[in-house]
């Protein structure tokens, strides 16, 4: 069973191979890649129900045993997260069938995602800190080509922001990772985890622990640490922006809470407190920078640092109950963002825009897509009986339990103002009317060729660039058009429900998963074998 560790990782990698052996033929790359993203998915299903069955899974590649090889290890937390990370690989390769363009697929669009996705169960699985910051650059070169892939001016910036933000985030990460093995003498995390307990300088793991703090604190855009991504999320085409919305922080995220319950919980007199404080910022400024965007991207990106407040506050409360809330609002957040993410895509290829004001009267012409923002805009917000409700719902039940009065107060408002940008985007984009046209600009400001959303050209009107806007109020797409397009959509959106509805399970997975965290010595037991 152990070698079911392996298999997410080499499906990517034989469907990555595959795809450039096929490189020059557009259609059979489609079908490949979403082969790939079903023999992931049923992989997934595989080594979840074996970690259910069989407790934590280790493989020690290559035969050498920790902490001298490379290990790769899966309990609740791995195994549900690549879970849910194969559902969205999925729901974007079913997308993507209908969604990617032509000129993209030939460059390389396919393979990138399958790359992308090995170093996300990479990371996942990974049971050594180096091999961790391993996965964090394959991820890094996959998800910058993706942002960058069709070379629009503003996907250029946009690129260059990113990457060297996160760059700057793998020099912190190599240099705590050198400094952690100077003092250990160790990569494996099981067996730092076990020398830092020993050690006698304690105010030097500290110091350590606070630049892994810095460094996942980037990639997973916390306060102040998130400027990259509201500044490039809004640029790619929407599958990639949904794949992105899904995964990546979510990455950052699942790192601190491994990291901090594993190896650096030596003192949480001093990083609870922090770790909290900084989920308070992390919620305020998403959510107030969200108030003010009038880009239906721009608002779902922000909402995405906000989200992200809500997740560490459960490793912040230092509980089992807080922990538990944290990785429920994870799985929860995953699948409706990456659902948001995906609406935003049909949206403007509806409308020609991803602008509320030069949207409007959606509601009128597409029966379908409405209830499919909805659903996921309102679990977001927290509104019962969707998932974000209970999660939610968890995270301040733990608050409360641990007196922590302030961030729950900060939680509950946040909700609330995450309500608010949700009607924001029901009124501009599907309650209110169709604007009325408008001259286009002058043809001396406008970019050459017709414009395009997401790589397709459209009749004019706004597009999806950072560009002047040719027209507002332009015909509305053919509702027929867009039905393959909904498909993936529908797919997330029922399972958004199915959590909502299945709450009680999924909290008691959640709830073990956090006892597996706060309680390593089983981790530690199967990594190394016992100990005397």
């Amino acid at each position: 069973m152990n070698l079911l560790l392996v298999v997410p990782l080499l499906i990517p990698l034989g469907t990555a191979g595959a795809l450039l052996l096929v490189r020059n033929h557009l259609r059979p790359q489609r079908w490949v890649s979403l082969a790939g993203s079903i023999g992931s998915l049923i992989a997934a299903i595989a080594l979840f129900v074996a970690v259910l069955s069989d407790g934590i899974l280790v493989l020690q590649m290559g035969g050498w045993q920790a902490p001298f090889g490379i290990t790769l290890v899966a309990d609740r937390f791995s195994a549900v997260m690549v879970l849910v990370a194969s559902i969205v690989s999925l729901s974007v390769a079913v997308y993507s069938l209908f969604a990617a363009d032509e000129p993209r697929v030939r460059f390389g669009y396919y393979p990138l995602i399958q790359i992308l996705m090995m170093g996300v169960c990479g990371a996942f699985l990974t049971g050594d800190i180096f091999n961790l910051y391993v996965w964090f650059e394959v991820m890094l070169i996959a998800s910058f080509v993706l942002l960058s892939l069709g070379g629009r001016g503003a996907q250029i910036e946009a690129a260059l922001k990113y990457v060297t933000l996160n760059l700057l985030s793998s020099i912190i990460f190599l240099s705590a990772t050198g400094i952690l093995y100077g003092a250990v003498g160790t990569l494996n995390m099981a067996d730092a985890a076990l020398r830092l307990d020993a050690l006698e300088q304690q105010g030097l793991v500290t110091a350590m622990s606070m630049l892994f703090l810095t460094a996942f604190g980037i990639k997973a855009a916390v306060f102040p640490l998130f400027a990259w991504l509201p500044a490039s999320y809004h640029t790619p085409p929407a599958a990639v922006s949904a794949l992105f919305a899904g995964l990546l922080t979510k990455v950052g995220v699942y790192a601190l809470i491994r990291v901090f319950t594993l190896m650096f919980d030596q003192d949480p007199g001093f990083t609870d407190p922090l770790i909290l404080t900084i989920a308070m910022l992390t919620m305020v400024s998403g959510v107030m920078g969200a108030m003010v965007q009038t880009d239906l991207r721009r608002i779902l990106s922000f909402h995405i640092v906000s989200q992200i407040g809500y997740m560490i506050m459960g490793l912040g409360l230092g509980t089992v109950l807080g922990l538990a809330g944290g990785i429920f609002y994870m799985i929860h957040h995953i699948i409706v963002k990456t659902t948001l993410f995906l609406v935003s895509g049909v949206v403007a290829r509806a409308s020609g825009s991803y602008r509320l004001a030069d949207i409007g009267g959606l509601y009128s012409r597409y029966r379908l897509l409405p209830i499919l923002f909805l659903v996921p805009a309102l679990s977001l917000a927290g509104i019962p009986p969707f998932s974000g409700f209970f999660a939610k719902l968890a995270l301040v039940q733990a608050g409360l339990d641990a007196e922590a009065w302030l961030v729950v107060g900060v939680s509950l408002a946040v909700s609330l103002v995450t309500l608010y940008s949700m009607t924001k985007i029901w009124a501009g984009a599907f309650w209110s009317p169709r604007p009325e046209p408008t001259a286009t600009a002058s043809s001396a400001t406008m970019p050459s060729g017709p414009p395009t959303v997401d790589g397709h050209a459209v009749a004019p009107g706004p597009t999806d660039t950072i560009e002047p806007a040719p027209a507002r109020g332009r015909p509305l797409a053919r509702a027929a058009s867009l039905r393959p397009l909904l498909l993936p959509i529908a797919g997330m959106a029922v399972l958004t429900i199915a959590i909502g509805i299945a709450a009680e399970p999924v909290y008691q997975f959640s709830l073990a998963a956090a006892e597996e965290l706060l309680d390593p010595g089983a981790y530690i037991e199967a990594v190394l074998g016992p100990t005397p």
